[in-house]
């Protein structure tokens, strides 16, 4: 029975995922994803990976929004900072424990955004970008109103929240911490996933596509497009969750346009309307910024003697800029959408190769 049902997993694994080279490509990427801790990169490099793999969250979150219901937003750090904000509410006065501060600021997250998808999707086009563009504003200037400040803490916002595993050591909390943020975005983004390719989602690419023409159908357009904003709120809201217990800490820049406009370039470094582009686009984006421009590249002129000036942080994000606007440029699908189209079409002249002889012998056979 064992055998058997190994059996039957192997081929269903063979079938799915192995004869397919960008699901493949993916699983392998995910094995590596779960090696790095053992490579001993130390605690900064897997630092970042945390980061890189809530950025994917909140991307992902997104993406699901933008790329599949074409819905444009430009605040989605309205989720994100009210995630972070309710879970150190929670703790704060009522002191209690990050496994129900967590899930309670989530639903507070998806229910703030089931409530702004109801007036938000009153206007289309640039308006709804800007309608949502000015909630995390609003939201920023509240918390740090000074008669709220007792509240929310003000400029300084919550600190000292609790971390996830706090009776481990230094060392072995980073790696715990890495691999509880890597099974949340796995298991985020497979429930995006069937969500984008269940009848669900068939509708939101409907709405995409011809949103008069989903109407004419007896289509519900309302609704979904209020579902689509409740599940990427939802998610938006676990990201900010995510990094404020990371970080130890909820302030005023969650609401940032800086935030805001995160899941956009991710979204269109990776690719938009796809659940592996913005994951890719968030690495892209850390390795980039984090690691190149903020390590090496300070490394490598300290290596010749020279000493960077101050000014050198302006020009640092002029040369991420820079560099951002060539990829998009160069490849505007996203490199991960390029990189899947290369291996599908591997996938098909692989399959012509195969295939080919044995159709062309049974072509000639019905021809006799």
């Amino acid at each position: 029975m064992v055998r058997s049902y190994f059996r039957r997993a192997y081929s269903s694994f063979t079938a799915h995922v192995f004869d397919i080279p960008p699901r493949l490509m993916a699983f392998l990427f995910f094995l590596l994803l779960l090696t790095v801790p053992a490579m001993q990169l130390g605690s900064y490099v897997l630092r970042l990976l945390i980061m890189a793999n809530i950025f994917a969250i909140f991307a992902v979150s997104w993406d699901l929004l933008v790329g599949r219901t074409g819905q444009i937003s430009l605040g989605h750090a309205l989720f994100f900072g009210i995630g972070g904000y309710t879970s150190g509410l929670l703790f704060q006065f009522f002191a209690l424990p990050i496994w129900v501060t967590i899930p309670a600021a989530v639903a507070i997250g998806a229910l703030a955004g089931f409530l702004i998808g109801f007036p938000c999707l009153r206007v289309k086009g640039p308006y709804l970008a800007l309608i949502t563009m000015a909630f995390p504003l609003i939201l920023s200037n509240l918390v740090k109103w000074s008669p709220l400040e007792p509240i929310f803490g003000g400029e300084l916002g919550f600190r000292s929240l609790p971390p996830f595993f706090p009776f481990l050591p230094f060392t072995q909390a980073i790696m715990a911490e890495y691999y509880l943020i890597l099974l949340l975005l796995f298991v985020s983004s497979i429930v995006i996933y069937k969500i984008a390719n269940s009848k669900t989602g068939i509708v939101f690419v409907s709405i995409l596509d011809d949103e008069v023409a989903s109407k004419a159908c007896g289509i519900n357009v309302t609704r979904y497009k209020i579902f689509a904003f409740t599940i990427s709120s939802f998610f938006a809201s676990l990201a900010g969750c995510l990094q404020a217990h990371i970080l130890k800490l909820a302030n005023p820049p969650m609401f940032s346009l800086d935030i805001s406009f995160l899941p956009v370039i991710l979204t269109f470094l990776g690719g938009i309307g796809t659940i592996y582009g913005p994951i890719v686009g968030s690495y892209i984006y850390v390795i980039l910024d984090r690691y190149i421009m903020s390590i090496l590249l300070p490394k490598a002129f300290e290596s010749v003697g020279w000493t960077l000036p101050r000014e050198f942080d302006f020009a640092k994000l002029l040369i991420f800029t820079l560099i951002v606007l060539v990829l998009i440029i160069k490849w505007p699908r996203g490199l991960a959408r390029f990189a899947t189209d290369e291996l599908q079409n591997l996938e098909e002249a692989r399959d012509l190769d195969e295939r080919g002889p044995r159709i062309w012998k049974r072509y000639k056979k019905t021809k006799h």
